[in-house]
């Protein structure tokens, strides 16, 4: 196909709980279709096996509507792109297998994309005409439930990971936190909305100390639990009382270490293009404190719109064009990975 030639490409998303398809016209977003899982809430946490189960019964609808919302039939799209990992494996069959199916059925082009690499590619999605998007090289901090990382984005098919968590995920603390307070999952989104009404210098947790730009956040977390569990024993109310206080403190904190390496990365590094993206960068805090650094560091900064922030089908749409334009094939026979 000829480069100038716009893309019509389908995106299918199945890494975890949310099972997506979108519809992508050159990287102008013509539908965005996610159908999310209440059955984790009662568990505090994503079930793998009522997961892949979800994806088997919502993925067929939710490709219909996006196709259907497009305006667009499925035998005039150049390409079906899906996520092959990494993720929970289960789930990833499922859509690695419906695009595999598709893809032989109407003779089209697979693209297998990497769900982390599409969270980084998702400042190029175009939702509206005056959308900025970065230059290459650029510096990423990917921050989401499952992955923290620093990211050197020499182009779309050359990133390499120069910083990343020791153990938990900055997502996966905040989840962790607001389980110790008792609140449903996923808690981040609540620790965020809560905390806006409280005082985050209220209770002090502490930093680690980590050479470069490697990140931790288990100490953090066990900090906040061990305060809450002492505190609990002198007042059964306390959380009770203190709780938007409590989330602002543990948010501050964790934002406070990302924002710090994040400076730290792209001083060492000499760019002042800068973006962060996944689930966690639609925290408010995380957004308002980045556009504050931003500004005083002389960065052009880019959050993705918060509908391409969490796991979508927009984003992998998107990653599948970069390497769709360069003939960037995947077989019929491609196995979806969990870890990498």
């Amino acid at each position: 196909m000829p480069a100038t030639e716009p893309v019509l490409i389908l995106g299918i998303e199945s890494s975890c709980d949310d099972t997506a398809a979108a519809v992508l016209r050159d990287g102008r977003v013509l539908s965005n279709v996610v159908a999310g899982q209440e059955a984790h809430r009662i568990w505090g946490g994503v079930v793998p096996e009522l997961a892949s189960r979800a994806h088997q019964e919502q993925i067929v609808p939710v490709v219909n509507q996006a196709l259907r919302e497009a305006g667009v039939e499925a035998s005039d799209l150049d390409a079906i792109a899906y996520t092959n990992g990494p993720g929970l494996i289960g789930a990833l069959l499922v859509g690695a297998c419906f695009a595999r199916s598709m893809a032989q059925a109407l003779g089209k082009p697979l693209v297998a994309v990497n769900h982390l690499e599409a969270h980084v590619l998702a400042h190029f999605i175009q939702d509206r005409s005056d959308q900025p998007v970065p230059a290459f090289p650029f510096l990423n901090l990917t921050v989401s439930g499952g992955h923290t990382q620093f990211i050197l984005v020499q182009a779309a098919d050359r990133m390499e990971v120069i910083g990343t968590t020791l153990d938990d995920a900055a997502g996966e603390a905040f989840d962790k936190g607001a389980k110790v307070l008792g609140l449903p999952y996923p808690g981040g989104p609540l620790i965020d909305r809560m905390a806006r009404g409280g005082d985050a210098r209220r209770f002090a947790l502490p930093s680690p100390s980590l050479p470069g730009l490697d990140l931790s956040f288990s100490g953090i977390k066990t900090a906040f639990a061990n305060l809450v569990r002492k505190e609990t024993a002198r007042d059964p109310g306390f959380v009770a009382h203190e709780l938007p206080s409590l989330c602002a403190s543990l948010q501050q904190c964790i934002v406070t270490e990302l924002l710090t390496r994040l400076r730290r990365a792209a001083r060492e590094h000499r760019l002042k293009q800068v973006g962060i993206s996944g689930g966690v960068s639609a925290n408010s805090a995380l957004r308002e404190g980045a556009m504050a650094l931003a500004k005083e560091e002389g960065w052009d900064l880019f959050l993705p719109p918060l509908p391409y922030c969490t796991d979508n089908a927009a984003m992998v749409a998107m990653a599948g064009r970069f390497a769709f334009r360069a003939g960037r094939h995947a077989s019929l026979d491609t196995v979806p990975y969990a870890r990498g």
